[in-house]
């Protein structure tokens, strides 16, 4: 990897994220660009790569296990009435360009291809910002283009017949620790009560550090959260919840999170503060 591949945001001069753009990864996890390690200011891991339990995880990005039944998450893909199955359907983002590169963000653009032809192109643009002495937050925003001539559409596990996993979409695999993170909204505690609800935001707190997930339009708000706690710490926001999300060709798709990273554990009324503050800049 050259240093062109994989550059570094800053915040205030500190490193706090990298992203790599040309992973060299088995077909089967989906290869794809992404964020690790993401850190908190005082320099605290908050993403994972490829850990044990799932290695298709890969730190933070846009993972979407069902496009027209080619698999961009990695790993199984689940057939309805069937379950978890490995197929030989895997896609991969590819890096093309930068159209934009700062210290603190960029604008990117991807091709997803899958079984030798092009389904989507996206814009990413991602940019790191200052809140207060030990937060900061990342925005990220990307754009998927149906570019083939028929009509396309995204699907989760919860849409093809398994209840409760409607992954897919933007997704951050958390810091792994002895013990689980708590989770918490404005108004709910606990995985089992945020898992599938929509909310301003939702919080994932550790030992010593807190992510606060935001959705920045009112399309991304209305896409419930996917949450993990108990078996992995993972957030995300599910593109396909309930039904598939057509793309007809030539439309795009688009979606913004910002999040929150923070040094220790913020209570309801700092997340909300901070997620405030860092949605209006």
């Amino acid at each position: 990897m050259t240093p062109h591949d994989t550059p570094v945001l800053r915040v205030a001069g500190r490193p706090v994220a990298r992203y790599v753009t040309r992973p060299e990864l088995p077909v089967r996890l989906a290869p794809r660009p992404y964020l690790h390690p993401v850190t908190t200011l005082a320099g605290t891991a908050v993403t994972e790569l490829s850990p044990a339990d799932h290695a298709h995880h890969l730190g933070v990005g846009v993972a979407v296990p069902d496009v027209e039944g080619h698999n961009f998450w990695g790993g199984r893909t689940f057939v309805r009435d069937q379950g978890p199955t490995e197929l030989d359907n895997h896609g991969a983002q590819r890096h093309t360009a930068f159209q934009l590169r700062d210290p603190d963000g960029f604008v990117a653009e991807l091709r997803w291809v899958a079984a030798g032809a092009e389904l989507l192109r996206e814009r990413r643009i991602v940019a790191a910002t200052e809140l207060t002495d030990t937060a900061w937050a990342l925005d990220f925003t990307f754009s998927l283009t149906n570019v083939t001539p028929g009509p396309l559409s995204i699907g989760s596990p919860a849409t093809n017949g398994r209840p409760g996993a409607a992954y897919g979409g933007f997704f951050w695999r958390a810091r792994e620790e002895e013990s689980a993170p708590d989770v918490f909204t404005a108004d709910r505690e606990g995985e089992a009560e945020v898992h599938g609800t929509r909310a301003d935001w939702v919080a994932l707190a550790g030992a010593a550090w807190t992510l606060v997930f935001a959705g920045a339009t009112e399309a991304t708000r209305r896409d419930p959260w996917f949450v993990r706690a108990a078996e992995y710490p993972g957030v995300g926001s599910s593109l396909a919840h309930a039904q598939r999300l057509p793309i007809p060709p030539g439309e795009t798709v688009v979606r913004r999170i910002v999040t929150v990273v923070a040094d220790g554990r913020l209570e309801r009324g700092e997340a909300a503060a901070l997620v405030r503050k860092a949605v209006s800049q």
